[in-house]
């Protein structure tokens, strides 16, 4: 495997992402609303996302936010860093569940590159994550790996390659 400390653009030289390099997302506010619409898309009812008194009998208290709503909340195309990605291809991703998120915390997400490397031809990134809630405690942590395409070549055939087909 080849590591890399960074890579360059095809069209110019400006760095993509560094090893090392942290970032973030904007600070965002959980609203009932959040967990509706999440429910809506996802078909995810479990009361414990908005029944007020079911959520009083279990140790959380409150509704909690669902846990895919959670995570999505790491998404890399909603953070700072989101115009200097093309090229990428989200492959896999981990996350573990440290603190509850209920309605009316805010939640801000951090992201750290981790390794960036080749293996077989193809390039990869990963990048830790975190949730962290208004009072500096961390709600999640995880990680993602994307592979990297070849600009040249995604413009070449028209399309990006999919990370799933066999070599």
């Amino acid at each position: 495997m080849e590591h890399k400390d960074a890579w360059a653009a095809q069209d110019d030289d400006e760095l993509i992402l560094t090893l090392g390099q942290a970032f973030s997302s904007p600070s965002k506010t959980l609203t009932d609303a959040h967990f509706v619409l999440f429910s809506g898309v996802t078909g995810d009812n479990h009361p414990i996302h908005y029944d007020v008194e079911y959520a009083r009998r279990t140790r959380f208290q409150k509704p909690l936010a669902h846990g895919l709503l959670v995570t999505a909340m790491t998404a890399l195309g909603a953070s700072s860093v989101s115009r200097q990605i093309e090229g990428f291809v989200f492959v896999e991703q981990g996350s573990r569940f440290l603190k509850p998120v209920v309605v009316g915390d805010t939640v801000t997400p951090r992201f750290h590159v981790e390794k960036i490397w080749s293996e077989g031809g193809k390039r990869f990134v990963r990048i830790t994550t975190a949730l962290v809630n208004q009072r500096g405690e961390t709600a999640l942590e995880g990680f993602h790996i994307y592979q990297v395409l070849d600009h040249d070549a995604e413009r070449t055939n028209g399309r990006a390659e999919s990370s799933t087909q066999k070599d």
